[in-house]
Order: C-alpha cells, then sequence, then structure tokens
C-alpha cells in the first residue's frame, strides 16, 4: 500500500451555495456535512415517501429546478435518468457534480458497462443476457457451470434478487430462476446470468473532474450479506473498510484505460468498478458511477479538506489532487426493521420510523447520518428503508479501524438495531492474497 500521497491545496474558498439533488435521500449526509461547514444549502428530494428524511438537519425545497440559478454548485446523487439532468446543468454552464446518459448506462445497464469494458480492451467475465427466464434456464442446462443471477434495470436495486451459485452444475441457479419465473417476474424483466469467477472480491474508484483522475485513488472491500460471516440475503451494504493509495494494478488495468472516455463525457463525480481477482488475473464486475453508499460516508473521514472546497473545486475542474488520510477507515451501518426489505414492504416501514436515537455520551464523532429527521430536538428513524447511520473507525490498522469503529456503535442506541460485527475481518487474509499477486503495487 503507497501512503506517499501529494499535498493538499490550502483551504481558502468562500462560503457557497449548493443544491443538493435526490430521488430518494441517499445525499444526506454529504448535504448535512457542507451546512455544518458554513455553506448554504439546499436539498431537494423526489420520492414522497423519502421527504422527511434529513428535516432539521439541511433546508429544504420542493422544486430544484427553480433553485438552479440560486446554486453555485449542483450536486446530483443517483443514476436512473439523472445523468441526463446533469448534463443539462453543465451545458448551460453551472458547475456540476454528476453523471452523463452514457455514465448512467455503465451502471444500469450491466451487459452495456461490460461491453464498454471490453471495448477499452479490459477483459470480461464471460456473461449472457436474458428476458425469458425459460430461455435462461434452457441456457444453464445445456452449460452447466456456477453462474451469478444479476438483475438489470431498476430490479438491480432490490438485492435479495442477486443470486450467487455454488453448485458446479448450476442446479441451485436453476431452482431459483424457477422461482423467479413463478413469483417474480414482474420485477425482473431483464437480468445477466455471469460466469462465476472466485477470489478476492475489491473495487477501486477514484474521483474525476471533468478532465481527469484526481489522486489518491480509493481500495474498497463491501459487505454486501446481511449477517457476520458473509451470510444471509444480500443488500445494498452492511459496511466497507477502506485505504486510499497511489493508482495500483487494479486501477491501471481497469479504470484508468477509461479515462478518455470519461473525459469526452465531462464526467465529474466518483466512479468506481468492483472485481473479483485472481491468480489468474482481474475481472470487472460492475461500475458505480456516482457516490457509493455507504462509500462516501467514509470517504469523508479520510478527505482531508472541507467537502465544500472539495465539491466546488471538483466540479469547476480546479482539484488536481487532495491530501488523504494513511491507514485505513472502516464504515458499519446501523440498521431497523424492515431493512433490508425497506421500500419493498413499505407498510412495515412504520415499525421503525420515529424511533428515537440515543447517544450515551454526547459524543458524535465518525458518526453519518441516512435516514434520519430532527424532531423536537431529538435524532428519529426516517423514511421507509431502514438505514439509519454509518458509523466509521479510523486507525493505522485495519484492526484499530475497526476497534474505534465499534467502540462508536457502543456510544448508540435505537430499539432492534442491529449491525455486522466482523466489518474489515476477512483483511487479514485478502491482503495476503492481493500482496502475494502485486495487486497493490503500481
Amino acid at each position: 500500500m503507497n501512503n506517499n500521497f501529494p499535498p493538499a491545496e490550502p483551504a481558502k474558498m468562500q462560503k457557497k451555495k449548493f443544491l443538493f439533488v435526490s430521488y430518494d435521500a441517499l445525499i444526506s449526509d454529504l448535504a448535512w456535512q457542507v451546512v455544518k461547514e458554513g455553506h448554504e444549502a439546499k436539498y431537494y428530494i423526489k420520492n414522497a415517501e423519502d421527504k422527511e428524511i434529513a428535516d432539521g438537519f439541511v433546508p429544504k425545497t420542493d422544486d430544484w429546478r427553480k433553485e438552479a440559478d440560486w446554486a453555485d454548485v449542483i450536486v446530483f446523487d443517483d443514476v436512473l435518468g439523472m445523468g441526463k439532468w446533469a448534463k443539462e446543468m453543465r451545458d448551460k454552464g453551472k458547475l456540476v457534480v454528476g453523471g452523463t446518459p452514457y455514465t448512467d448506462q455503465l451502471e444500469d445497464d450491466r451487459a452495456f458497462g461490460q461491453e464498454e469494458l471490453k471495448k477499452a480492451g479490459i477483459p470480461i467475465i464471460p456473461y449472457e443476457n436474458f428476458s425469458s427466464f425459460d430461455q435462461a434456464i434452457a441456457y444453464v442446462k445445456k452449460n452447466p457451470a456456477k453462474y451469478v443471477i444479476k438483475p438489470s434495470g431498476e430490479a438491480q436495486n432490490i438485492k435479495r434478487f442477486l443470486f450467487v451459485g455454488e453448485e458446479d452444475d448450476g442446479k441451485d441457479i436453476v431452482q431459483v430462476l424457477e422461482a423467479y419465473k413463478k413469483a417474480s417476474s414482474s420485477k425482473i424483466k431483464s437480468f445477466q446470468l455471469q460466469k462465476r469467477v472466485s477470489g478476492v472480491e475489491v473495487a477501486v474508484g477514484a474521483f474525476f473532474n471533468g478532465q481527469e483522475f484526481i489522486y489518491p485513488i480509493n481500495v474498497n472491500f463491501e459487505h454486501k450479506k446481511l449477517f457476520p460471516g458473509n451470510i444471509g440475503p444480500s443488500t445494498g451494504e452492511m459496511g466497507t473498510c477502506m485505504f486510499w493509495s497511489m493508482p495500483n494494478r487494479i486501477f491501471n488495468a481497469t479504470l484508468k484505460k477509461m479515462e478518455e472516455i470519461f473525459r469526452r463525457e465531462k464526467y465529474v463525480g466518483y466512479m468506481d468498478l468492483n472485481c473479483i481477482v485472481n491468480n489468474n488475473g482481474i475481472y470487472p464486475l460492475e461500475f458505480t458511477s456516482r457516490f457509493g453508499y455507504p462509500t462516501i460516508h467514509i470517504q469523508q473521514e479520510g478527505i482531508l479538506m472541507p467537502m465544500g472546497e472539495f465539491l466546488h473545486e471538483l466540479a469547476a475542474g480546479n482539484l488536481k489532487k487532495f491530501k488523504a488520510r494513511s491507514g485505513f477507515q472502516v464504515g458499519v451501518r446501523l440498521v431497523v426493521p424492515p431493512f433490508p426489505y425497506g421500500g419493498e414492504i413499505k407498510a412495515s416501514a412504520a415499525v421503525s420510523r420515529d424511533l428515537v436515537i440515543l447517544f450515551k455520551k454526547p459524543n458524535l464523532e465518525g458518526v453519518h447520518i441516512e435516514e434520519v429527521k430532527l424532531a423536537n430536538g431529538e435524532w428519529v428513524v426516517a423514511g421507509t428503508y431502514g438505514v439509519v447511520l454509518v458509523v466509521v473507525g479510523l486507525g493505522q490498522t485495519m484492526r484499530q479501524a475497526m476497534a474505534q469503529a465499534y467502540g462508536r456503535v457502543k456510544n448508540i442506541m435505537i430499539p432492534n438495531m442491529y449491525y455486522r460485527d466482523d466489518i474489515g475481518e476477512r483483511w487479514s487474509e485478502d491482503s495476503d492474497k492481493l500482496h502475494n499477486w502485486s495487486f497493490l503495487r503500481e
């Protein structure tokens, strides 16, 4: 791991006006951070059931377009069509952090993302696209192997539909496809069957300033299963551990090769590529062409400059490098029922709505909000998904970062709260493999 990071520019920026635009309130914490730094901010949330999230933390607006001229910087937080909005504002001369229709498609359309990687000369895992369960079942029976079922489009946001096969003959994949055909065909319109490759799952990401990637890059390890030991249903995310580095072999062999494309698109924001690596090579899985959640919560703890300045200078194309913490950051997601089925079973969200979030000691270090609002001066649970807080720890070793994160978790009380207690534990084994395969070097 290379920690020779470039020096940061001195912070001299005057206070700015930020407009945050979201479908379902993912970017609340970053908006709150900008407000705490003394900037003006307005926050638009499209989905009606999420509009109360961040009440009391960030000023709101019901019409982001009416505020566009007011804003110095507009920050879009998601794909699923937001790239069109971001490009429209960028073409009008606004400073924008956000994607384009092309970068949206990289994430929303798995097959398109894989083909773009292939065009850039990056090896990909064999896959097939399907819109028919019967055709997919016939394909697996004809070509028995381990596969991963990956829904495309909006269905990919329902993480429980992702299924990783374990059997060499693919019989478990056939069983799941048959079950999906009966119970979920109205939700899964298209999907991908990807050959399963074993190895270490690791993501590399970097911020792009409209012209080039800026350094250091971020190396992160997601923990998607609900329960410790990596078992249970897939979730959006239960926690992530990470560190900052100068470009390594994984980054140079993947994202770096697409730099010219992102320059053509004038993309501004964070670009992340999840990969499987083993002693045979690097196999990219999927793009995240936006901020990651909870990735951006954790990254804020590692970026050693004010986030308002970071966003403004990134959008203006002035940010070429920044200083980041050495060592490791560990982020733990605290959730309540109905997670991970929130948003799908909205009636059950009332079970946890308005639960009070209590702190044994008045210490908010490392605490980042997700579905939270202020009510009569108290932090309470809001929204419908059941994701409440992300708690971050730092350390020169992964163990130190874990200890600080979980020490901070113990300071928090939420009725019916649950979380994984092993975020970062697999690093000891994964790091040995990554170093032996030379993937963490330039």
